[in-house]
């Protein structure tokens, strides 16, 4: 199989960026991954656009790659639009790396951007409520919040304030998980507050606040259990990766010791399976054909960036990539295993909960803090002597899992 690397990757930051275009944020992306890789926009032999809101919210339907790219000196080239919900960045990559491999080219790129931020909060929101079967809603959801049941909230622990269904599907995938193997909320404040930790020494992440555990229970509710600081925000950001085999590394002259590789890139889709059957879980699955197809392990990897639009996600993703038995994410947790320092260190960038949700951005900024680790590079929150990383990164919702995930395995 042909090597692939990641030879240049760059993020902006993400957060609210009021003044600026998805273009704009798209051209410092592309720029930033440029200059790391040492490559210039003519070395590009394709290009591949992650993006889910240019449509919905700016009215640009269609082609929104060739559109940005026109503005950002990519042009001419074989570009692909990629939209799978939230894993839309991750599936970018994953189909660069197959172009690849195909022979197709030697250089590719991988671009994700969004521009979530806009005066009508709620057609924003209605995204969310858009990223599973929307001709069976209401059955989907009356399904998935029963999953919640035999758990009552305590009183206060619900906001009066409208948010996205998602919101409670997670917080019935939180309570399946606690009544199932007795998970506390203390425990996903636990994951909520070392994310939020993470993320002070994070230069790139939106929120670069610390927040102790009791103040993560303190905070305003959404559903119970889950608190505000444990909830992705809605973000605007780009991330960038410039994708090489070994022959467009020469090429363009990049720095092989800083090139990363990519020794394993999944995608699986969800099946129709029962709750209990978890083996089949997509993100389980996912997992154990990216250790198989990097003759690695769990116990080999140094550090990951998991899809924690909740502090659930991060519990339920850690036990899938297999650092615990399923039931022992929340006891890991709040024993700071997945803490820098710890045995395995999960979201160090502070994951999607601080660093931030840019949908189609997301899964390329989870690979640009796992690039850094693996180079030495991530300063006050780097993980001592990474070789190996792995990234997992889900989006939407079918039967009683996610439609899509993508997991990346690198290595130094």
């Amino acid at each position: 199989m042909t090597d692939i690397y990641i030879a240049g990757i760059a993020m902006t930051v993400f957060g609210r960026h009021a003044e600026r275009a998805v273009d704009d944020l798209a051209r410092e992306a592309l720029t930033g991954a440029l200059k790391d890789g040492g490559a210039c926009a003519a070395d590009i032999g394709a290009a591949f656009y992650s993006g889910m809101t240019q449509g919905p919210l700016q009215g640009q339907l269609s082609i929104p790659g060739q559109v940005v790219f026109s503005k950002i000196g990519i042009e001419g080239v074989p570009i692909f639009n990629v939209e799978n919900a939230c894993a839309s960045g991750s599936s970018a990559v994953h189909l660069a790396a197959q172009y690849l491999r195909a022979g197709s080219a030697d250089v590719a790129l991988a671009l994700g951007a969004e521009k979530m931020n806009i005066p009508d909060k709620a057609k924003a929101f209605a995204l969310f409520d858009a990223g599973w079967d929307v001709s069976r809603a209401e059955e989907n959801y009356q399904t998935l919040v029963k999953m919640g049941e035999g758990v009552t909230p305590p009183p206060g622990s619900e906001s009066d304030r409208p948010y996205s269904k998602f919101m409670a599907i997670y917080a019935a995938l939180c309570r399946y998980h606690m009544k199932t193997y007795g998970t506390t909320q203390r425990q996903l404040a636990a994951v909520c507050a070392k994310n939020h930790h993470h993320s002070v020494h994070n230069p790139f992440s939106q929120f670069r606040k610390d927040f102790t555990v009791e103040e993560v229970l303190a905070a305003p509710p959404i559903t119970y259990p889950l608190t505000l600081p444990m909830c992705a925000p809605l973000s605007d950001g780009a991330a960038a990766a410039i994708l090489c085999t070994e022959e467009g590394l020469k090429r363009i002259g990049a720095d092989k010791n800083r090139a990363i590789k990519i020794a394993a890139s999944v995608l699986k889709s969800f099946t129709h399976r029962d709750m209990a059957d978890l083996e089949q879980g997509v993100g389980r699955r996912a997992a154990k054909a990216a250790y198989e197809i990097a003759g690695l392990g769990p116990e080999d990897m140094d550090v990951a960036e998991v899809h924690d639009a909740s502090a659930m996600g991060e519990i339920i993703q850690a036990e899938n990539m297999g650092f615990v038995p399923y039931g022992e994410g929340g006891p890991a947790a709040e024993r700071g295993d997945f803490t820098l320092g710890g045995r395995i260190p999960i979201n160090t960038s502070g994951g999607l909960e601080s660093k931030g949700h840019p949908l189609g951005a997301t899964g390329i900024g989870q690979l640009f803090e796992l690039v850094t680790q693996l180079r030495g590079e991530a300063g006050a929150r780097q993980v001592a002597g990474a070789r190996h990383a792995i990234q997992e990164n889900g989006g939407g919702l079918v039967g009683v899992e996610e439609g899509a995930v993508a997991v990346h395995i690198l290595s130094r």
